[in-house]
Parts: structure tokens; sequence; C-alpha cells
């Protein structure tokens, strides 16, 4: 694994970069220092760009909250969410397990990750009512402890459950907290039935390569997550750079420690490229 101080020398081996948001671009609040300027840097070189997010939620209202903390839109060229997937999959319903839904469903999140099915031909019930849940996650303070009676009914009526973030953990302003993957691995755990989508997922990453138009082989991932951004660049082809200060920062620790990376690829069973602390050219 490979090093790195920053991303500009190695990035420009590549034509096109998937660039992860929360824990490598910002925390929820506000930009990481350097994240800015990175990605100007790389608009100036050239590179294509697309930022690709596990956020339960269409891209629209993520780019409003991108700019917010002065990440333009002009600084990237696409964006594309694991929300944005399942509302096209909900739309068209030409996936089996899609097509097999019916249309009363149980939201499992905040209310402003109901933009997943506004606009759709769904209705949003109490749990005792629904044909399957969707699970955007939990929002503030909630745990996973929180969400058990919910889950449990679930699994007794035998509704099947649509994973709208795989991701476990986020750190937001510096808490680590759960996200909606953290309530599907209970799910599963007691019984019930998820279908995921978003990264890890390499149907996501087929779409995104689609979007950047640049050739696999020339496509840098860059992200924080070794289960989700990690193994999702390496299971579809992909080479990533993984970054040190997002989710794994406080078993990596400071600075670019060759022995504790090993320990986390080994863990994994996979590894990245290489690595860099933060997203800084």
């Amino acid at each position: 694994m490979i090093e790195l101080t920053g991303i500009g020398g190695f990035a420009a081996g590549y034509d096109g970069l998937i660039i992860d948001l929360w824990g490598v671009l910002h925390d929820g609040f506000a930009a990481y220092p350097g994240a800015i300027a990175t990605l100007a840097a790389l608009k100036s070189a050239g590179k294509r760009t697309l930022l690709l997010s596990n956020a339960p939620r269409r891209v629209l209202p993520l780019v409003d909250q991108m700019a917010a903390m002065g990440i333009g839109r002009g600084l990237y060229d696409h964006l594309l969410t694991s929300g944005e997937a399942v509302h096209g999959a909900l739309a068209r319903r030409d996936d089996p397990f899609f097509a097999g839904l019916g249309r009363r469903l149980y939201a499992m999140g905040p209310r402003h990750d109901d933009n997943i099915f506004a606009g759709l031909d769904y209705e949003s019930v109490e749990l005792d009512r629904a044909d399957f849940i969707l699970d955007t996650g939990p929002w503030g303070d909630e745990t996973v402890e929180d969400f058990l009676p919910a889950l449990r009914r679930g699994v007794e009526r035998g509704l099947p459950m649509i994973c709208a973030n795989p991701d476990r953990v986020v750190v937001r302003a510096g808490r680590a907290l759960p996200c909606a993957g953290a309530l599907a691995d209970r799910y599963e755990q007691m019984g019930g039935f998820v279908a995921w989508r978003g990264k890890p997922d390499p149907a996501i990453y087929e779409e995104a390569l689609a979007l950047l138009g640049t050739e696999r082989r020339r496509t840098l991932c860059v992200g924080d997550g070794m289960p989700t951004d990690i193994q999702g660049a390496v299971a579809a082809g992909f080479d990533s750079v993984l970054v040190t200060r997002g989710i794994h920062g406080a078993e990596l620790g400071a600075g670019l420690e060759a022995a504790r990376l090993a320990a986390l690829a080994k863990r994994f069973g996979f590894s990245p490229v290489a690595a860099v602390e933060e997203f800084v050219w």
C-alpha cells in the first residue's frame, strides 16, 4: 500500500475520480480543510469527478447541502447517491425484488429522507399496515436499540427491508453515529430479509462509470470506509485510495503507520492501492 501525503501526484495517472463525500469532503456540517481546493485542483488538471455517496436521499437536496458548505456545483462533474438509486428502482420496478413489493411502505428514518419515494405511487403507513420497510437510518442521537421494537415487529410480519444507506457508522462533527446499515445488519441478524442499495454494491459503480465516461483502469476511487468505499471499488475492479481520518480514524490513529494499515487490510481481506490522511492535494 502506497502512503501518500496528498492525491495530486497520484491522481495524475487517472482520467476520472469517484469520490466519497461524508468523511472525505465534509463531516456533515463543514467541508474539511483542503477539500474544496483539492476539487478545484482536480478540475484544473482536467480530471473528471463524480461524487458517490451512500446518502439515503436524492441528488438535488444534497447539491444544496454541499453548496452551503462551500462545495459548489461547479467543483465536480456528477453526483450520485444510494437514495437516487433506490428512487429509480422504486419507480422502474424492473428488478424482480422491487417488482414484487407492495405499495405501502414503513419509512424507518427521518422525514427529510422521504424524498426517496415522493411523487411515486407509494403510501407511507404505520408498520402494521406496511408491505415493506424503507430504511434510511437513525438521525441525531438515536441508537440501534431505539429501533429494536420496530425491527422485531418487522421480522414478525415477514416484511422485506430496503436499506438505502449501507454505511454502518458516520462521523458527524467528530462523533461516530450509527447509520441505516447498522439497522439493516441487526434486521438480518434477527432473521429479516434486506435488499441493500449503494456502496459496496458493484452495480452503483457501473452507473458511476457510465456517467464519468472514463475507462475503468483509468478511474480512481477515494473513500474513508473499508467495508463500503474500498470493498466496492475492489469488487468493481477499480484502484482505490483510503482516507484514514474518516471512520477508521480511531483505529488507525494519526499519521500513516504501515503496521496499522496492514492490520486493517488483513482484517477485511482486501486493500486499497494507497492511503492518505486527508483529501488534500
